[in-house]
């Protein structure tokens, strides 16, 4: 499986972004789609997910009610929607896809794309 992650840049606090995950997909069955991001200095960590069939999402509590995952079936794509972006929110945001149910756990991924910069200034 290989991902292609894109729609990052540089916006202002308060503003949206919205990030893509195109996925094309061979011999693998994707459980779910995951967002995680990672800030200079720190781990990455999880930001969101979507399952694939049936569209159950999920976040983190630092971005509940302001991100909006969600995935285009047809297209093999995943979008993160992210509104009333503040400066924690600054790092290289990866997509990720899992053929398990842990899907907050990074381990349980096994593929990633490149990664693409949000940084949001205050």
């Amino acid at each position: 499986v290989q991902l292609q992650a894109s729609g990052g840049g540089l916006v202002q606090a308060g503003g949206s972004l919205r990030l893509s995950c195109a996925a094309s997909r061979r011999a693998y069955t994707i459980y779910a789609v995951g967002w995680f991001r990672q800030a200079p200095g720190m781990e990455r960590e999880f930001v969101a997910a979507v399952t694939w069939s049936g569209g159950s999402t999920y976040y983190a509590d630092s971005v509940k009610g302001r991100f909006a995952i969600s995935r285009d079936s047809p297209k093999n794509t995943v979008y993160l929607q992210m509104n009333s972006l503040k400066p924690e929110d600054t790092a290289v945001y990866y997509c990720a896809v899992t053929s398990r149910d842990w899907i907050s756990a990074m381990h349980e991924y096994d593929y990633w794309g490149q990664g693409t910069q949000v940084t949001v200034s205050s």
